[in-house]
């Protein structure tokens, strides 16, 4: 059975099958609703609490194999009668907007891409900076502050634009230098290559914040690489290596005198759909991996590919991050990397960990 009607311009056309809806706005999109869906998205407010619009109305509570006893267009909504007499009114636009990105595309970085710089104290004062630039950090997935304090822990005032620290055992705030507590290569003035931090979390903190309070030595430049982009060429130009690390379990340990972290975890990470949820990498973290795993030959191929394109130029950007600037990166997606220095002067970095959804938070507003 088929019904039409105009909207505007646009001619709605219904057309309804063994188990779905068929909806034609006739601009070329169409929407197979299937019956259930159709229930479960009932607008009304017995399916749906008033106060808060949450659903409370229980898909299980009606047959699955549920079929209305009429459907048509109705006040620029989809009316829906079921066998109960139950009315369900479905705005269309609630159907458009469904398919809508609900937070910024994500867009690959530009040759000799430099994160976008943003005034410290307008990030945390002034919304429309602060949501311009979470804006472009969900993007790119990095900005960095600049004009921030050099005084130590101020990385806590970040907390109003990116919600409350994430914690791990390794100090609420850590301290980067060559003086102080060593148990990783960061605390060297040794090159520390791409990576993201805390591999060895089953969770990995999905934001850092490294914040420069005084950078006075020679060398010590900071790097950042686009893992997402890296592996998604991957995929693209060897679809097999891409599996073999989005199925493979690598172990991953960090630790000092009083701690320990371990996890074992595929290098990448995708939704459902597919795309790119984390690239997971650290060269210094890795552990030794049993050597009669199964496909551990075809592993570290693929392993050797994706560490070689890490290394690429073309995935990353380089500069140097003087003091009073704080780098904000999506570390599941963004890892980073130093340049070996001169410790000739005093260079001391804190950094601290955030969670990217409280972020996301701030680019709705």
């Amino acid at each position: 059975m088929k019904t039409e009607r105009w909207k505007g311009y646009l001619k709605l056309m219904i057309e309804i099958k063994e188990d779905s809806v068929i909806l034609s706005t006739g601009s070329k999109i169409q929407y197979d609703l299937p019956f259930l869906w159709l229930r479960d998205n009932c607008q009304c407010d017995q399916c749906r609490i008033l106060e808060t619009q949450e659903k409370q109305f229980l898909l299980h509570s009606v047959p699955v194999d549920i079929s209305p006893k009429s459907v048509e267009i109705k006040e620029e909504s989809l009316f829906v009668i079921w066998p109960d007499d139950h009315e369900s009114l479905i705005p269309l636009s609630k159907i458009e907007q469904s398919g809508k990105a609900r937070y910024p595309e994500r867009k690959v970085w530009a040759s000799k891409f430099v994160p976008k710089k943003y005034d410290w104290s307008e990030f945390l004062d002034d919304r429309e900076v602060a949501t311009e630039a979470l804006k472009t950090f969900v993007t790119f997935g990095v900005i960095i502050l600049n004009n921030a304090p050099e005084e130590p822990n101020s990385l806590e005032l970040l907390s109003k634009r990116l919600g409350p620290i994430h914690e791990t055992l390794f100090e609420r705030i850590h301290n980067v230098s060559v003086s102080g507590h060593v148990y990783n290569v960061a605390h060297t003035s040794k090159e520390l290559p791409p990576h993201n931090d805390f591999a060895s979390y089953k969770s990995q903190p999905s934001i850092q914040a490294l914040h420069m309070l005084k950078n006075d030595c020679e060398g010590g430049d900071s790097i950042i690489v686009d893992g997402w982009e890296v592996v998604e060429d991957l995929r693209k130009e060897n679809p097999e290596y891409f599996n073999i690390l989005q199925e493979f379990n690598v172990p991953f340990r960090q630790f000092d005198e009083s701690n320990e972290t371990y996890a074992e975890a595929p290098l990448i990470k995708c939704s459902s759909e597919g795309s790119i949820e984390s690239f997971r990498f650290s060269n210094q973290l890795m552990q030794m991996i049993d050597p009669a795993r199964k496909g551990i030959r075809n592993f570290y191929k693929a392993y050797h590919d994706v560490s070689a394109r890490v290394h690429d130029n073309k995935y990353r950007s380089t500069f140097r991050l003087n003091g009073g600037e704080v780098l904000i990166v999506a570390s599941l997606r963004v890892l980073h990397a130093r340049e070996e220095f001169i410790p000739d002067g005093q260079r001391h970095l804190q950094d601290a960990y955030f969670v990217y959804d409280n972020a996301l938070n701030n680019t709705l507003i």
